[in-house]
Formats: C-alpha cells, structure tokens, sequence
C-alpha cells in the first residue's frame, strides 16, 4: 500500500472538530486502467493524492483518530473483496498493528464485499457512501434536513442486511392452524424498513409544500435570488458571510454547512437580492443523497442567478469544477449557461505571486460574458467587483418603465412596492405622482396590463 504524502496542504482540509470517536485507517483504492467511457466527454482525472487527502479530511469531519492512511492500485476489481488477497492480508496486518476499529474504503462496496472485508481484517468497514451518511446526520440541523438524512440512511441500510448475521435467515412462525413456514427475521427486517421510508417519504411531501409556498410567498416580493454553490470547502459559507456581513458557521471542514440559508442583501445600488448558501458538492457524491437532498437544492433550481464558487488554491481545482457540474446537471441547470452562472475563484489570497497572475491572465482571456471574479472571502478582496458583477447580471435582464399615477390611487402604489423594485418616486405640483420602476419581464407585463395608459 503507497503511503499518504502528508503536508501541511492536506492536513489543512478538515481538522477535527471534537472528541475522538475511534482509531481509523482509510484506504484510497485506485484502479491503473479505468473503464472505457461510452462515447461521452472524458472527465477530468483527479490526482489519487487529492483524492485520498478528500477521504481522510472527510473521515476527520465525524472526528475520527486517522491512525494511517494509503493508495492501493487495482488492476481489476475483486468481486469477494474489492481489493487483491495480498493486499487484504497487508491491511489485516496494518489494522492490528495499528490497532484501529474501523478501515475507510474511499470506494462504493458491495455489502458481500463489505461483509467480507470485516471478517479479514477484524474491524468494521465502511466505504464512501456510509461516511458521507454518517457525516450528513451529524450536520443536518432542520427537520428536512434530517428527514431526507435519515431516507437516505434506511435506503442504504435496506441494501445492507444481507451482511448482517445468520439469526435473520430464522424464520418466524406462521398465522392460525395452517400458516406455513412463515417470515424470516431478514423479510421482517426489510418490511420494517420498508414503513420507516414510507413514513418519511409522506413528511418530506409535507415539508416540500411548506417549502413551495415559502418560494411562492418570495417570488411576490421583487427580489431576486442568488444561489451559492462549488465543492464542500470551497469557501461558500465564508463569502456568504462576507457578502451578508452574517455569522453563518464556516469552518475548514468538508460539509461545514448542510442546511441553507437565506439573508436579504442590498447591493450598491439599491437593489435587494436574496442570497442563499446551500450544502456542498462533492465527487462521486452517492446518487441517493443527490436524490434525497434535490429538495434543499431547490433553492439553486429556482435561483435566478447562481455563483460557482471555486477554490483556486486547490490542486484539484479544475476536477472539482467537473464534479459540480455534474450535479448542476442532475439538477437540471445548464453549468455552462452564461446568462445565469458567474464564476467565483476564491481563495486568491493563498496564490502566491506567480499562481496569481497566471488566474488574472486566465481569467483576463475569457470572454466577457464568461469572465470569472477573483475574490478573497476571507480578506474581503474582490468583493466589491462581485457586487458590481452580480448587479450587472440582474439588471441587463430586467426591465425599467416609467409610470405617471393618480395621487389617490394608493393601491397602484402600493402594488408597485409590492412587486416591482421602486427606483425612484417624486410627485409634481398637479398632484400626479411619477414612479421608475424596475421588474423581471413577467412582472413587467403584469404592470403594463394594470396600469396601460399610466406607462410612460
């Protein structure tokens, strides 16, 4: 097993946060000769060092000791174990020498791969899916947020008894005088979840209404809504908090925030926009989270600008700007849409000199409809030629009128402020009040055909 190349660079990614909850290895299995894709554009291949400093800095978010840590090569994956025999005998050796009770594998296991891996090595075994889990329902704070945790846990457990012990192959007696062999302890144990997700399933369809009538209860107010996303630990809840001048918690951990946050932010000009902080991406992210949290994302789905937060002093920079992407994509937002997507590139303060004129000049050559802002959350770099990015972005695709009202119809007035971003309002000596206003196209047409006539 190739040993993780420590540094200052990687032990940065998550530092633990509170008591130790156990003694860890976490292995990195890679295989040397991936599968051929299928006629579809090749992803960007990401360095086996980032990735397994990726899996020890999210083992580290759930407070776990990383006694020792390791890339295994791979030629072919093993159907009993995932990973060679010779190789399983090294790490059996590695976990008692170490004496660790739990071994990471940073890879998606079968549970018969599962099971088989715990009676080798003599310790519990979780692969990436099952630490992704166990980190999202120690995060989520908001009913939703652990109603679609704890779906996503009874999913993935469900998959899961088959590696449990030999007492769920008992069968339960039958019914009356002639009930047959009845249930196994397995069957049972299936069906038993089977309710718990149903039952969730029902509340998270109520806590989905509640949200749609808080998004339909925003969309009345002319305000429009600007989404964070980029990988976990990109820097998102730091700029939100820079951006709001709030005390949202950013922390430098893989998923420090999971549930959103919204905050009403008033940019140069005047104009009001609601910002939002959503969870972090992440590669390889288990396609039942993607599913279970596509409510939460919502936020994005609706936004009507988002901002790609990108940490550019990660060496992994432009693999994780595929893997977000990706999950735009599953959302169905187009990450190439220029019209409603602004690149962020944080962290500049962390370049030195040469890395950071090599991002300007980068930057510099991109077209400028397509052109990236460079910014420091931390240090409140940039941020001023964010705000002027944003306020471009929303108003070149909002429209301006001019109305000349009654000063007795208080209710037109009134419906402006209510729907319309009010620019300016003076009245004249006639008693005639004069209005500029400001609205995305639909609630424009919404004035034009309330007040006609009063539309200069």
């Amino acid at each position: 097993m190739e040993p993780r190349r420590r540094g200052t660079e990687s032990d940065r990614l998550s530092p633990a946060t509170g008591s130790e909850t156990g003694r860890a290895i976490v292995i990195e299995p890679i295989l040397r000769r991936p599968p051929e894709s299928s006629g579809r554009a090749v992803p960007v291949a990401r360095a086996p060092e980032a990735k397994l400093d990726e899996a020890v800095g999210l083992a580290r978010a759930i407070d776990l000791n990383v006694v020792d840590s390791g890339i295994v090569p791979l030629q072919q994956i093993r159907p009993a174990t995932f990973i060679g025999k010779g190789k399983v005998d090294e790490i059996a050796g590695l976990v008692k020498s170490q004496e660790a009770s739990l071994v990471v594998m940073d890879c998606a296991l079968s549970p018969v791969q599962q099971r088989n891996l715990e009676k080798a090595w003599g310790a519990k075994v979780i692969d990436r899916t099952g630490l992704i889990l166990e980190i999202f329902g120690r995060r989520a704070r908001t009913r939703e947020g652990s109603l679609q945790v704890e779906h996503a846990a009874l999913t993935y457990q469900r998959s899961r008894l088959v590696r449990s012990w030999t007492h769920l192959e008992r069968q339960r007696g039958g019914f009356g005088f002639l009930g047959g062999p009845g249930e196994t302890q397995l069957e049972a144990d299936r069906r038993v979840i089977g309710g718990q997700i149903a039952r969730i399933e029902a509340e998270l369809e109520k806590v989905k209404r509640t949200r749609k009538l808080h998004r339909d209860s925003r969309k009345r107010v002319p305000y429009p809504i600007v989404a964070l996303v980029g990988y976990t630990n990109a820097g998102k809840s730091t700029l939100f908090n820079q951006l709001t001048r709030s005390s949202v918690l950013s922390a430098d951990m893989l998923f420090a925030t999971l549930d959103p946050t919204l905050r009403v932010v008033t940019l140069p000009h005047g104009l009001k926009v609601i910002l939002s902080d959503t969870v972090g991406f992440i590669s390889d992210l288990p396609t039942m989270l993607v599913a279970a949290f596509r409510a939460t994302l919502e936020e994005v789905i609706e936004a009507d600008l988002i901002l790609h937060v990108r940490d550019m002093s990660h060496e992994d920079t432009d693999a994780q700007l595929h893997g977000v992407g990706e999950v735009l994509r599953s959302l169905d937002v187009d990450p190439d849409d220029s019209t409603r997507l602004i690149e962020v590139w944080n962290k500049i303060d962390r370049l030195d000199a040469e890395a950071r004129e090599r991002a300007m000049n980068l930057a510099a050559r991109r077209p400028a409809e397509r052109r990236p802002v460079l910014v420091s959350a931390l240090s409140g770099e940039g941020i001023d030629a964010l705000f002027a990015t944003i306020e471009q972005h929303l108003t070149g695709a909002r429209i301006t009128m001019d109305l000349v009202l009654d000063a007795a119809d208080g209710a037109g007035v009134s419906w402006l402020h209510r729907n319309t971003e009010v620019m300016a309002r003076h009245a004249d000596e006639s008693g005639q009040v004069h209005l500029t206003v400001r609205a995305d196209a639909a609630k424009a047409e919404q004035v034009r055909a309330r007040f006609g006539a009063a539309v200069a």
